[in-house]
């Protein structure tokens, strides 16, 4: 592909809705920002996930959601053309903030806590 964009993606309350806000208590894909994932893979641009949890976090749910990443970083380290995150953040070129699903839940214990 001669115009490949590097775009990332983060974990929480981006591609996973967290267990805290989920009728169910577990953690829950995000499918219309997965889609959006899909649509942006498909095209055979490189796909990057992160997480602020970590590598290992990120690596862990980009495995549970299929999501076949080209690679997985710590947040905010290299060149990202367009990234999506829950978060005001300035890291790429482009810089996505995505909706959290019901923001006004804190998620300091859900952080603190969380286990796969």
């Amino acid at each position: 592909m001669k115009n490949k964009l590097t775009i990332g993606f983060d974990i929480d309350d981006t591609i996973l809705i967290p267990g805290i806000v989920t009728e169910s208590g577990r953690e829950a894909p995000n499918y219309e920002v997965i889609a959006v994932y899909r649509f942006f893979q498909e095209q055979g641009h490189h796909m990057v996930l992160w997480s602020g949890s970590g590598v290992d976090w990120a690596t862990t749910w980009g495995e549970k959601f299929n999501l076949n990443p080209d690679e997985v970083r710590r947040k905010g380290e290299g060149h990202v053309d367009i990234c999506f995150d829950d978060c005001d953040v300035e890291i790429a070129t482009v810089n996505v903030k995505v909706k959290r699903y019901h923001n006004g839940v804190s998620r300091e214990e859900w952080n603190r806590d969380k286990r796969m």
